[in-house]
């Protein structure tokens, strides 16, 4: 009986070592600022993150990109192995914490039955800088602070212009990059003598700007990090604007009204004339999970629809997600939600791509971009609709959207019911 109550014993305090072992091997994630690197073929993308709780089983990621902050959870898949889900936009990191403290590891879709593109990147604890290491600074050439009209070289007409809004410090700057269907969401980089870097990393896929600079009133280079970047030429313009968002997606002839019926997230149809929205203000959004800017205008529309929902007013999210499945958009979309408080209805409207548009919705005109707003009055009559959306980052940009939209709801809701 002693021997079996000693060799139980033994046996716990074996089992015991094993575990703090196993702990004690586990590579911890160092706190504070790190570097990161991905690799797009052959361009090399830079992106600073900062570390929180590291030596916890759920450290928080937070990417930083000018005045813009981005949390990520992070989950261990083992000792040195995490995972790090970037929120709605079903992808994630998968990387290896090696005994030296750096991470690497690839960004990738989750997917399945997709083919998302692939990023290896690798990342340093310790280092702040994104471009240029201190010491290595060259003198800027000139101070590109302030808006500049961009022209795509060989773009068709409705892509042809847009607008980037930089400010810069020293050798420092930040920027956002402005289109008819949205923003580039903040970027953050270095002037070095007569050439500029600008990149950004807020979950979806890393964003990369270099250019030339040609003079105090020229600029000429490339946006992203494909194997054939965007060109483009760049003057300075402090008028530089877009086409009205107003003017670009229409309902075609004959029409001034227009119906769908699509399944919520539990497989309830719903359609826009059921009694629920008739004689109400209806605010119709044309979105996906995985679209940076629907994100952007959903942290816009969700609050607003929770303080003036009580005054006749109801909101429409039409999803169209990466899969035609409701079960993964239920997956999906019931993440956005909780994640946002949206409390509108969200309706799974199909895969994205193609002509999902055309098939879906046919009575629209134009469509050019996620997000596209649509709203309809008491009387059931289409008022406007929106193309694209420009976020808090753009500014001044974001200020006059707010304004004319707070303006023109505040009509709408006044009118009286038909």
């Amino acid at each position: 009986m002693k021997l079996k109550t000693a060799g139980l014993g033994m046996l716990l305090l074996t089992g015991l070592t094993t575990l703090l072992n196993v702990h004690a091997q586990t590579n911890a994630i160092k706190n504070g600022i790190w570097r990161g690197v991905f690799t797009a073929g052959d361009i090399e993308v830079p992106f600073n993150f900062e570390v929180r709780g590291g030596e916890s089983e759920s450290p928080v990621f937070t990417a930083l990109n000018g005045d813009r902050r981005d949390d990520f959870n992070v989950r261990r898949i083992s000792k040195d192995s995490i995972q790090v889900n970037l929120n709605t936009f079903e992808t994630a990191w998968f990387g290896k914490i090696h005994a030296d403290g750096t991470i690497t590891g690839v960004q990738k879709s989750l997917v399945t039955g997709t083919k998302g593109r692939v990023f290896p990147f690798s990342a340093v604890p310790g280092k702040a800088y994104r471009f240029t290491e201190p010491g290595k600074e060259l003198s800027p050439k000139a101070d590109l602070s302030g808006k500049w009209l961009i022209k795509i070289v060989g773009a068709d007409k409705a892509e042809a212009d847009r607008v980037a809004v930089f400010e810069q410090k020293g050798n420092k700057i930040n920027g956002i990059i402005l289109s008819v269907t949205g923003d580039s969401r903040e970027l953050e980089g270095n002037v070095q003598g007569d050439e500029f870097f600008l990149s950004g990393f807020t979950g979806s896929s890393p964003a990369f700007v270099r250019g030339k600079i040609n003079g105090d009133q020229s600029i000429a280079g490339s946006i992203g990090a494909n194997a054939a970047p965007i060109r483009f030429e760049g003057t300075k313009n402090d008028k530089a604007a877009l086409p009205d968002a107003y003017a670009l997606t229409f309902l075609k002839p004959g029409y001034d009204k227009f119906d769908f019926t699509f399944p919520d997230i539990n497989g309830k149809q719903v359609s826009l004339s059921d009694d629920k929205y008739k004689g109400k203000v209806v605010i119709i959004e044309i979105m996906g999970t995985w679209c940076p800017n629907c994100i952007d205008q959903i942290t816009f529309l969700a609050p607003w629809f929770k303080e003036n929902k009580s005054k006749g007013v109801e909101a429409i999210g039409l999803a169209f997600e990466a899969k035609d499945d409701l079960a993964f958009a239920k997956s999906t979309l019931t993440k956005l939600k909780n994640r946002y408080d949206i409390q509108y209805d969200l309706l799974f409207a199909g895969k994205v791509g193609g002509d999902a548009i055309a098939e879906k919705l046919p009575a629209i005109d134009k469509f050019l971009a996620y997000p596209t707003t649509i709203i309809v009055g008491r009387d059931g009559k289409v008022k406007e609709i929106h193309t694209g959306f420009s976020g808090k980052g753009t500014g001044a940009f974001y200020d006059e959207y707010v304004k004319k939209w707070n303006e023109d709801l505040a009509k709408l809701i006044a009118e009286p019911l038909p």
